[in-house]
């Protein structure tokens, strides 16, 4: 691993970013307004995004530990650590992550995306109906973000669905309109026991990418998110859309993941990775290793 200078928080920064947000609120739109923006893309037209998005939805386990992601000091430590890291383009969060990040410093030079619909808790009698309870396009532009980003579960079952469905057309036009990326995270999605469970099958992956492509009066702006599934040469010739690859719940065998990754991230139309608990909390809690080798596979250096 090439050495570089890998970022901490102080406990003064800590500190301070707490004062801030109770003395200061105005010094936020002042950080978002004097970041230094990149390029989406640039050299190998590739991106690999950290996630941070899951504590929004009331999702905060990684494995057995079903709050691992409760402690915002050790959370905003980990992203510290993979945003000073050499490949990590990005980061994808909540307003209430990605303000921390922009009053501690971290996001000049970051593509910065805005998660939208937070609405959709875990394990909720409600959580198809998916609202927009996140960032909206207005807010993403108002605060120079750089792309949005929706979660989409479809479940023929449930109603609910169906108002997600139309957010999220109206989303996509939205962000055509405004000129902004927006990644949508599609899934057929079931009620099982209770428990909403995501198809991961091709035939699933396709059939919900499918929907997600058409929505909105211009797909001139739309991305995919997508799961790696079986068969991921059919899947992603299912599209023409710009696509990245999302990480998925943390698994067991860390090696067998990135060669998964690895094989996918070769596919025509894959740009690289949108991943969050996997890297952040891995499994040997070396977040720097984790974070260099997926990074590595990205930008393939």
């Amino acid at each position: 691993m090439t050495d570089h200078t890998v970022r901490t928080i102080t406990a003064g920064e800590r500190e301070r970013l707490r004062t801030t947000r109770a003395e200061q609120p105005a010094a936020i739109a002042a950080a978002h307004a004097a970041r230094r923006r990149r390029p989406l893309l640039r050299g190998d037209g590739r991106l690999f995004i950290v996630a941070a998005d899951h504590p929004a939805r009331g999702s905060l386990g990684v494995g057995h530990d079903a709050m691992a992601m409760a402690d915002r000091d050790d959370m905003l430590d980990r992203l510290a650590v993979a945003l000073s890291m050499p490949g990590v383009d990005g980061v994808l969060a909540t307003a209430d992550v990605i303000d921390d990040l922009a009053l501690l410093g971290l996001l000049d030079d970051k593509i910065v995306v805005g998660s939208m619909n937070r609405g959709g808790l875990r394990d909720a009698s409600f959580e198809m109906d998916d609202r927009f309870t996140g960032y909206d396009i207005a807010g993403i532009v108002r605060d120079r973000l750089d792309f949005a980003k929706t979660l989409l579960r479809i479940n023929l079952d449930d109603p609910g669905s169906l108002a997600t469905i139309e957010a999220h057309a109206r989303a996509v036009s939205e962000a055509h309109a405004a000129g902004v990326p927006i990644m949508i995270e599609p899934f057929m999605t079931a009620w099982r026991d209770g428990t909403a469970v995501n198809d991961l099958t091709p035939d699933a992956a396709i059939r919900a990418m499918s929907i997600a492509s058409g929505l909105g009066t211009s797909s001139a702006y739309t991305w995919l998110k997508l799961p790696v599934v079986d068969d991921m040469e059919r899947v992603m010739a299912a599209t023409t859309l710009p696509t990245l690859l999302l990480g998925g719940e943390r698994a067991g065998d860390q090696d067998a993941v990135f060669a998964s990754w690895e094989k996918a991230l070769a596919l025509p139309g894959v740009r690289g990775l949108t991943v969050g608990r996997t890297l952040l909390y891995p499994s040997d809690d070396d977040v720097r290793g984790a974070v260099a080798t997926a990074a590595r596979l990205v930008h393939r250096s």
